[in-house]
């Protein structure tokens, strides 16, 4: 894995560790019965071995933690720390030593030194130690490059290199979903479902210690994994947060546009950034992760240039009995409108006043709130149909049906005797 750019002995050896957690030493319990040949012997050879959990001689887990014994594998997210050290390995003061810890990347070269400063002099058997450490914000090949200059007594100056190749992987798979709210009378703030879908692609367990969306400056988020029980709130996925290999969980977030981005309704249209995950793991011994996504984005729904929505309906209404609505008409696009409002009667619904009016000038952005009559000659849910606008600036129609639904019943009921 290294390689030594120089051919020549040099007075300097420099090594290079990867600092990592340890893990727990696990052992292969072997037992047997006591009317087995070995008899107690096992046990006996298990209740002396240091190793073992006094009392739990059977359990795999022992008392004692074992340093890592390779490179190991490094994720994206986690915290990359290696310690350096230099020694003077001959019988010469070897004056002006500079050590430079350069992470060479598929798209960058980061340096790493804690100082760029050269030591006056290093004598016989004394060393240089540092640490260094990287939070990994890249996936695939990483090369770490360890160069060493120094002078020797006789005022030669000598350099040499070594490189440490390893492999940084993806920890977790992140799907992201968006699903619009169903349109009813708030449909105009344009709530926004977020589900995200993490899997631990890893071979250990990760204590997932938070999950969060940071919204953008346009929203309000709201986190839906919580289950309220009394002034409590709990975990949906319980008390123990932990996600085995290869396990998937779903985490749902509720965005609202904020008030001063939700009235105008040119603001929020095609594509609009929503936020950014934050994912904070540990695993064995509490070594932590974190990643956050790009900013997510999404489609915002098309309303054209004219968008109609009702502000309030009754539920239910009575047969051939006019009940009130009230209309919001927003202009969407980005010119002055002059609106002229047509009610057209269908099969079921029968609107109540004077059709062809003048609605006057909207700029865009703007807004109106319009009550409107109606009655229903049919028994059922019914839709609101048949409104259409005409811009006489352009003279463009925009019409609109099943605006919304309302039951119809009937308030009359006959008695035989």
């Amino acid at each position: 894995m290294d390689v030594n750019q120089a051919k020549q002995e040099h007075l300097l050896a420099l090594k290079v560790m990867r600092l990592t957690k340890p893990t727990l030493f696990t052992n292969l319990p072997v037992t047997c019965e006591d009317r087995d040949l070995p008899g107690d012997l096992f046990g006996q050879l298990m209740r002396e071995d240091p190793s073992t959990i006094k009392g739990a001689e059977t359990l795999m887990l022992g008392e004692m933690l074992t340093l890592p014994q390779n490179f190991g594998n490094i994720f994206l997210g986690e915290t990359f720390s290696s310690y350096i050290s230099v020694h003077n390995d001959s019988n010469q003061v070897v004056k002006d030593i500079l050590v430079k810890a350069d992470l060479q990347t598929s798209s960058q070269r980061l340096n790493l030194s804690a100082s760029n400063s050269a030591v006056a002099e290093l004598k016989p058997e004394c060393c240089i130690d540092d640490v260094i450490h990287h939070e990994v914000k890249e996936i695939g090949t990483h090369i770490l490059v360890c160069a060493v200059s120094y002078t020797t007594h006789y005022g030669e100056k000598l350099y040499f290199r070594k490189f440490f190749k390893f492999q940084v992987l993806k920890p977790l798979d992140v799907k992201t979903k968006f699903y619009n709210a169903e349109s009813d009378l708030s449909s105009v703030t344009d709530e926004v479902f977020l589900e995200a879908q993490i899997q631990n692609i890893t071979t250990s367990p990760m204590f997932m210690e938070k999950v969060s969306l940071e919204p953008s400056m346009m929203y309000n988020v709201t986190e839906l994994n919580m289950v309220t029980s009394g002034d409590q709130g709990e975990s949906t996925f319980g008390k123990m947060s932990y996600l085995q290999p290869m396990d998937t969980r779903q985490y749902l977030y509720c965005l609202k546009p904020k008030p001063e981005y939700a009235e105008k309704a040119g603001v929020i249209k095609g594509v609009t950034v929503i936020g950014k995950l934050d994912i904070v793991w540990k695993t064995n011994l509490g070594e932590r992760g974190r990643l956050q996504t790009s900013q997510l984005q999404r489609m915002a729904p098309g309303y054209g240039d004219i968008r109609l929505s009702l502000e309030m309906i009754p539920d239910t209404v009575n047969l051939e009995e006019p009940f009130d609505i009230i209309c919001k008409i927003t202009n969407c696009s980005e010119r002055t409108m002059d609106l002229v409002l047509e009610m057209c009667n269908t099969r079921s619904i029968h609107w109540c006043g004077i059709s062809g009016r003048q609605l006057g000038k909207l700029c865009p952005g703007g807004f109106l709130s319009l009550p409107l009559t109606v009655l229903s000659s049919v028994q059922g849910l019914q839709s609101i149909s048949g409104l259409r606008l005409t811009d006489t600036f352009l003279k463009r129609t925009y019409e609109y049906d099943d605006i919304a639904q309302v039951c119809v019943v009937c308030p009359f009921t006959s008695n035989e005797s």
